[in-house]
């Protein structure tokens, strides 16, 4: 019982920001909650030998990363189309504040974001958004640090070549 107790301080814990970067490296909400609820179903399962680490956390990540890449893999994901507009009816009593609150996912950083390669993408969210040293990162990643240092190099590099192009006018399909 007590590794239960444990468990769930830790998923109290942990979600929120496992959540966002989920989101960071999908651009999905809706996805970003079924990936992290899959990543803390696989870590349950194997909690009698994790929970006892100091670097939990870090595992928690590299199971979410890895999840998100098996994720893309699917074949059924690949053929799915997005479309710009959800065909839902917007809610009359919405707080508009609220929507406006959340305009920065719109932003033409996270819209660049989602334009680059999943390891790019990995790198650049482990990197400045979870603020993992180049260490953490390449444990995480399960890479050499030199990778690191240099998929964050390219992965700036096509961030700022992103946001160029957002701000012409580009569209960028996600």
């Amino acid at each position: 019982m007590r590794d239960e107790d444990e468990f769930r301080a830790f998923a109290h814990g942990h979600a929120p920001t496992l959540r966002r970067s989920a989101y960071l490296f999908c651009g999905d909400w809706h996805l970003a909650e079924d990936l992290v609820q899959t990543t803390l179903i696989k870590i349950y399962k194997s909690w009698s030998r994790v929970g006892k680490r100091e670097t939990t956390h870090n595992y928690a990540r590299t199971v979410l990363l890895r999840t998100w890449l098996d994720e893309k893999r699917r074949p059924w994901r690949r053929s799915e189309r997005v479309g710009p507009e959800v065909p839902d009816t917007p809610d009359p009593s919405a707080d508009v504040a609220d929507w406006v609150g959340r305009a920065w996912e719109r932003d033409l950083v996270h819209q660049a974001l989602l334009a680059l390669g999943p390891r790019q993408r990995a790198v650049l969210v482990l990197r400045y958004f979870d603020e993992l040293s180049v260490a953490e990162t390449a444990e995480v990643m399960g890479c050499a640090e030199g990778t690191v240092k240099s998929q964050a190099a390219r992965g700036l590099a096509a961030l700022r070549a992103a946001v160029g192009g957002l701000s012409e006018g580009e569209l960028v399909a996600t």
